[in-house]
C-alpha cells in the first residue's frame, strides 16, 4: 500500500525534476538533432530501462555501496564518461570519413543512427553515479515505514519515476524534432549537427566528472 500523498508529493517532485533541463535531455535532445525522432525514443527507451536498473541496485543495496565507497563511486564515475567520451569521438570521426556532400545529394546519415542508441542512453545511466545517488537520496524520502516493506515502496517509486519522465522525454523529443527537420533537409548542415552532438557528448562527459 502506497500513502497517497506521499504518491502525489512524488509526482510533483518528479515532474520539476524530470521537466528541468539536465544531462539526460541533452543526450535525448542531441539524439533527436543528429538523428531523428526515432533515435530519440530510443533514447528515451534507453533512459527509462536505465532507471529500472539503478531501481535494482537502490532495493539490493548497491547504491548505498557507491554512497559509502569512494574508489567505487569514482570507478563508475570513470567508466561512465570515458563511455561518453568515446560516444563523442565516434560520431565526431563519423563526420569527417564521409564525404562532403553537394547541395543536390541526400541529407547526410550518420553511421551513429546503425548502432544501438537505446543501449547507448541506458549505459548512460546505469554508469552515472550521479543518477544512482539520485535514487536512494530522492525517493526513499517519500517511503513511508508506517505502512508496508520498505523494499516494496522502493521499488514502486523508483519504478515509477522512469514511467513518469518517459512522457516528458516524448514531449521534448516532438519539438526537438520539429525544430531539426529544418536542418536535415540541408545536407551540410546536418554534418555540423552531428558534429556538434559528438562535442555535447564529450562536454556531458566532462561535466560528469567535474
Amino acid at each position: 500500500m502506497i500513502n497517497p500523498e506521499s504518491l502525489l508529493s512524488f509526482l510533483g517532485a518528479s515532474f520539476l525534476i524530470a521537466v528541468a533541463p539536465g544531462p539526460s535531455n541533452a543526450f535525448l535532445m542531441a539524439q533527436t538533432f543528429a538523428n531523428g525522432r526515432k533515435a530519440g525514443m530510443q533514447s528515451a527507451f534507453g533512459f527509462a530501462l536505465g532507471g529500472v536498473v539503478h531501481t535494482f541496485f537502490a532495493v539490493v543495496g548497491l547504491t548505498a555501496i557507491l554512497k559509502a565507497s569512494t574508489v567505487a563511486y569514482t570507478t563508475v564515475q570513470y567508466l561512465g564518461a570515458a563511455y561518453l567520451c568515446y560516444l563523442g569521438i565516434m560520431t565526431l570521426k563519423d563526420t569527417f570519413t564521409q564525404p562532403e556532400p553537394d547541395c543536390d545529394e541526400k541529407p547526410h546519415v550518420s553511421t551513429s543512427k546503425k548502432q544501438n542508441v537505446m543501449f547507448q542512453a541506458m549505459m548512460t545511466e546505469v554508469l552515472n553515479p550521479k543518477v544512482a545517488l539520485f535514487f536512494i537520496a530522492f525517493i526513499p524520502q517519500f517511503v513511508d515505514p508506517s505502512l508496508s516493506s520498505t523494499t516494496f515502496q522502493l521499488a514502486f517509486f523508483g519504478l515509477l519515476y522512469p514511467l513518469f519522465a518517459f512522457p516528458i522525454d516524448c514531449t521534448y523529443i516532438y519539438f526537438g524534432d520539429k525544430i531539426a527537420s529544418y536542418f536535415r533537409d540541408h545536407p551540410q548542415t546536418q554534418i555540423w549537427i552531428d558534429r556538434i552532438t559528438g562535442l555535447v557528448f564529450i562536454a556531458l562527459a566532462i561535466n560528469l566528472l567535474i
